[in-house]
């Protein structure tokens, strides 16, 4: 297995390395403290970026401070963005910052228009916004079979697996407005959608139950170039430990999920940068092929759901 490196930028170390497979986030040291500016007036930012595809330069507004306010942020962000959740992303938060920020784990909305079903073979597109953060990720994704309550806090992953319908391959396109999002810590990332901006939901797992989570592996390329290998294996605790704290974070925030939404949990390979033009595809076991091109984001047209102009 190829490690995925990167850096973390602590208030005690100028510079702590590790090494991963999973999606991770950067925690900035000492985030700026929260001024007077409402969750709801920062993401709109974001979600005005997002639609007009305008890349932001910087942060819009001061930095959320912990996990609860940026989930507040991101919150109002879905009540503003015209389209309906479908399901979650998760993302690791590296080990280094979990007793920080005081989880491991971090989720983002997944929206019905992001979501595209992918046959073995298939290129698709995906938008990127000029001057933004861009990457794409392999990913293990559960399709739910039953729904959740939205008061229970505790699943476990064996729980979370009675829920499970279907475990599909796929490709999560990570995408902001922002460029730097991923350096400036995971309470950022989560203000911000949790970085994502489509998924790709390719074919099904057959007897993914009785399959060992080593013999799920895969590889990624873009523009050619072999950038990660991983699988199933490498995402930390397994998919189904992902899928039981999406189903906690959400429960958390009165949210639950209902039959046929979608889980992403976590980059399998890293994430892996890509910029207009580029190809991108992911070579799972069983000879089943996924592939991607990024294209340059348009202007979508349309007003956040408030119907106020941006």
């Amino acid at each position: 297995m190829t490690p995925v490196s990167y850096i973390h930028h602590s208030p005690n170390d100028r510079r702590i390395e590790a090494t991963t497979t999973e999606e991770t986030a950067h925690l900035n040291p000492a985030p700026a403290a929260a001024a007077s500016m409402p969750p709801s007036e920062i993401a709109r930012r974001f979600v005005c970026a997002r639609l007009n595809a305008r890349a932001l330069a910087e942060y819009p507004g001061p930095l959320p401070a912990s996990l609860d306010e940026a989930y507040a942020r991101q919150d109002a962000a879905i009540e503003l963005w015209p389209d309906r959740v479908v399901g979650w992303k998760v993302g690791k938060i590296p080990p280094g910052w979990t007793d920080i920020v005081g989880e491991d784990r971090l989720v983002g909305p997944i929206f019905a228009a992001h979501v595209q079903t992918q046959a073995a073979g298939e290129s698709l597109g995906i938008a990127v916004i000029d001057g933004g953060f861009a990457a794409v990720e392999a990913e293990y994704i559960f399709v739910l079979g039953r729904s959740t309550p939205r008061d229970k806090v505790d699943w476990t992953p064996e729980e979370a697996a009675d829920c499970v319908g279907e475990l599909r391959i796929g490709i999560e396109f990570a995408g902001s407005p922002l460029a730097t999002i991923n350096h400036l810590g995971p309470a950022v990332v989560v203000s911000d959608f949790g970085n994502n901006a489509g998924l790709l939901l390719g074919p099904v797992i057959a007897d993914w139950r009785s399959q060992a989570l080593e013999s799920l592996r895969c590889e990624t390329f873009v523009g050619g170039r072999l950038v990660g290998r991983g699988g199933a294996a490498s995402i930390s605790g397994g998919p189904l430990t992902a899928l039981a704290f999406a189903l906690n974070r959400c429960a958390r925030r009165g949210r639950a999920l209902v039959v046929g939404d979608v889980v992403s949990t976590g980059a399998s390979t890293g994430i892996h940068d890509i910029r207009i033009g580029e190809q991108a595809r992911v070579e799972f076991a069983g000879g089943v092929v996924l592939h991607c091109i990024a294209e340059r984001a348009l202007p979508r047209g349309v007003l956040p759901r408030d119907g106020q102009p941006c």
